[in-house]
């Protein structure tokens, strides 16, 4: 069923953060049912709205990081390109920023 997509560990752990992240946001909710909230983005939001702009950020900087890998070893005169743990640090650290303060 899943042959077709590349399953290494980053990848895996990646999707069973966000599958983890959806289960705790929808029991949070039912627990405490959230409000509108104006934080750095440029519009008032709730928690689900918080998440999914902050899941369609980490996706988009995982999309960048893969495309610009191999560019980056040539840049930083690397032997192999970067591992891509960066760019799920980098991802899941701007994730938490726009929960917490967007």
């Amino acid at each position: 069923m899943f042959d077709w997509m590349v399953w290494t560990t980053p990848v895996a752990v990646f999707f069973t953060c966000i599958a983890l992240m959806l289960v705790g946001m929808t029991v949070w909710e039912i627990k405490s049912p959230t409000r509108l909230r104006k934080g750095f983005l440029p519009m008032a939001t709730t928690r689900g709205d918080r998440l999914f702009i902050g899941l369609l950020t980490a996706a988009y900087i995982n999309l960048i990081f893969v495309g610009l890998a191999e560019k980056m070893a040539t840049w930083l005169s690397l032997s192999e390109e970067p591992s891509v743990w960066i760019s799920f640090v980098l991802s899941m650290t701007v994730l938490a920023l726009i929960m917490r303060k967007g």
